[in-house]
């Protein structure tokens, strides 16, 4: 890997990968040079992104294909459905692509996600390479071969587990992130602390202007650290039958938010922030973590400029529709929601709660401030 990048490395056997984390690796084109060779290689991005980097892109990759295509899709959270998807395997089509072409997912988690969920079906599997640029894609959705679309009733519930051959976060490209997206990431670094390092935890509290103010060693240290702690995790349990699942932390809440308000009304890591609060004042009222714990947690959320507060997403019955929602999530069995709680600073559990309870916590948590 480049000399200027810091590699982390997640272990699948003949599927293991690196992260390269550096600035300027999107141009280099010495980032790509490990990739299996093909004659051909479609960049997937959105119309916000492709101004600011697509071309780029392509100078990076022009001595590796004869030919390089471009799809640029609609930007937003809303715009991930079999509609937009069916525009990749479009353009893979009409360009008659063979299963060597490389797809490369330039943008965010949607991008990503996308990318790697038409790289899973196309002719049964062809590569494909992240590159994330938000803080969100870069320490959360671009690794671990989550992909998916989302459906009107759950989000992220048509999708498969298919890793890219390597992510390429180039730290540079967050400097055009607005100050919103930014923010959004920064969610899913918070995650990280509770679920499994309380220093990590620390260290946000120690460096959370440093970050909004994008400076690039601390987003160095925030991204690699993150990346570390799901790589671990990931290469224990790739396909979420257990540990895995930790990573959801907030999400369970969150999801529903996404879904209740209307996909994009939220941003992805605005629904876990409030979600994560939700979820730590569950495991208080279980009696996993105490008070000071949650206020610890509501503050860093809070000066990371996140919701704290979930919004209400039925004025008739607002936990009911919570209900409703978290019962079509992933880790639900039989009905039963599963939740990813709090088991004392640093440690995380999966385990249900009675309705009665979560209600509690809903009509807490979304009150008015």
């Amino acid at each position: 890997m480049l000399s200027h990048a810091t590699t982390v490395h997640i272990d699948l056997g003949e599927r293991s990968y690196g992260i390269a984390i550096g600035a300027a690796l999107l141009d280099d084109s010495a980032s790509y040079a490990a990739l299996p060779h093909a004659s051909a290689a479609l960049i997937v991005t959105n119309t916000t992104v492709a101004p600011l980097y697509a071309k780029r892109l392509r100078v990076a990759l022009a001595g590796r294909y004869a030919q390089i295509h471009e799809v640029h899709l609609p930007d937003g959270e809303e715009h991930k459905t079999w509609q937009t998807l069916n525009l990749i395997f479009d353009a893979l089509l009409t360009h008659g692509c063979d299963r060597k072409t490389v797809l490369y997912a330039l943008g965010g988690g949607v991008i990503g996600d996308m990318t790697g969920f038409a790289a899973a079906c196309y002719m049964r599997g062809v590569p494909f390479v992240q590159v994330p640029t938000t803080l969100l894609a870069q320490v959360d959705s671009s690794v671990g071969g989550k992909t998916a679309i989302n459906h009107p009733l759950g989000k992220n519930m048509i999708g498969a587990f298919y890793q890219p051959r390597l992510v390429v976060c180039d730290l540079a490209t967050l400097d055009t992130l607005p100050a919103r997206e930014l923010a959004a990431g920064l969610a899913e670094v918070i995650k990280y602390g509770p679920i499994a390092d309380m220093a990590l935890f620390a260290w946000l509290e120690q460096n959370m202007d440093a970050l909004l103010a994008r400076d690039r060693a601390a987003l160095a240290h925030a991204v690699k650290r993150s990346c570390e702690i799901k790589a671990a995790v990931v290469g224990a349990d790739e396909r979420e039958a257990g540990l895995r699942a930790i990573l959801n932390f907030g999400h369970t809440f969150g999801h529903a938010i996404e879904a209740g308000m209307g996909y994009g009304v939220w941003l992805h890591g605005e629904g876990v922030a409030a979600g994560m609060v939700m979820a730590a004042e569950l495991s208080r009222r279980l009696g996993l973590v105490d008070a000071a714990f949650v206020e610890r947690l509501t503050r860093l959320i809070e000066r990371a400029g996140l919701p704290t507060r979930s919004p209400v997403l039925d004025a008739a019955d607002n936990a009911g529709r919570y209900l409703e929602l978290m019962r079509v999530d992933k880790k639900a069995e039989a009905g039963e929601i599963r939740f990813v709680l709090i088991d004392g600073p640093g440690q995380a559990v999966m385990r249900a709660a009675p309705d009665a309870l979560v209600r509690e916590v809903i009509d807490q948590c979304c009150a008015a401030a």
